[in-house]
């Protein structure tokens, strides 16, 4: 039955229609990401050893061995990766053979298929030069085999020289999505960043992989006018990505900025790049005169923070 009232038409339905229509109305919004959970912090968690330069670029956590903490020095060091204590002792190295550190900006740590593995990012380019650049992948070794008295020989695994489909990009930003077997990157030296996909797979100088954009990430914290002409990272440069990890759960992704760490909340069944396209949740800022590599605890129910210019690494705890 259908009644006409003021200029609009009125349908009778019963409650079962109803609900009926309250449904299909639902699976047309746009769903909703998940409340993000609450991080406490930062605080002092630990003096670290490594590495010596005081250029700390890169951060990962051991999948091997609880309480291991993987960094490498920036641009211009040795093809060297630390292992760390929780206390931020140094429990040994791994000299990376047959590799240069052109510029290793970020690091990741992951398990695939049984394995855990460490990748070194060989990826910045800050005037956007460089022809391809470059990805190690080494499985991770048993922490019985390191010693902080002497390093560890080993050769990459394999490696994976990629370019970017719309021309060269400096980053510093990169996370592993083992259930997609894929690699994120998200580059630096832009307003609006650029998230880039590429595949977990070995490649070749002679056949590059391609890093495929996929989506902006509009939300990141900008300076004012002031800020930019202070020439420090922490005011001129406060919204550039140094930093990227998704948590073990697949439902976080991590972004550091120089200023503070963003937390990006994602839904059941959504794409990293609709979850990084949204605001974020901004932590309290770390103070910390340049941080550039971040990374979560193994459980996520931890994230961590450390700085070139500095020995200190920071925690944040889920409360």
């Amino acid at each position: 039955m259908v009644r006409a009232l003021s200029g609009f038409t009125l349908l009778k339905t019963t409650p079962k229609s109803a609900f009926a229509a309250l449904l299909a109305l639902a699976a047309l919004l746009p769903a909703r990401a998940q409340p993000a959970p609450d991080y406490a912090g930062p605080v002092a968690a630990a003096q670290l050893a490594e590495p010596r330069n005081e250029e700390t670029s890169g951060l990962a956590v051991s999948h091997r061995t609880p309480g291991l903490l993987w960094t490498h020095n920036d641009s211009g060091g040795e093809p060297v990766l630390f292992a760390l204590n929780a206390d931020g002792s140094s429990r040994g190295r791994i000299r990376v053979e047959g590799v240069t550190n052109y510029d290793w900006e970020e690091m990741a740590s992951f398990e695939l298929d049984g394995k855990a593995w460490l990748l070194a990012a060989d990826l910045g380019d800050n005037f956007g030069r460089r022809s391809a650049c470059v990805l190690h992948l080494i499985a991770e070794p048993d922490a019985a085999a390191l010693s902080p008295d002497r390093e560890l020989r080993l050769r990459p695994d394999y490696s994976i020289p990629f370019i970017y489909e719309d021309g060269a990009r400096d980053a510093e930003a990169l996370a592993v999505d083992v259930k997609e077997r894929a690699i994120y990157i998200l580059s630096k030296r832009e307003d609006t960043p650029r998230l880039y996909r590429l595949p977990l797979a070995p490649a070749t100088a002679q056949q590059p992989a391609a890093a495929r954009f996929v989506g902006l990430v509009p939300h990141l914290p900008q300076p004012t006018a002031l800020q930019r002409l202070i020439q420090r990272p922490t005011q001129g440069y406060l919204g550039w990505p140094t930093a990227l990890d998704f948590s073990p759960d697949g439902t976080l992704a991590l972004v550091l900025v120089y200023h503070q760490p963003l937390l990006y909340p994602r839904h059941p069944g959504e794409s990293w790049a609709a979850a990084l396209a949204r605001e974020p949740v901004k932590l309290t800022p770390h103070d910390l005169p340049q941080a550039e590599a971040a990374c979560f605890s193994p459980d996520g129910r931890a994230l961590y923070i450390a700085s070139e210019k500095t020995m200190q690494l920071l925690r944040y705890d889920r409360r």
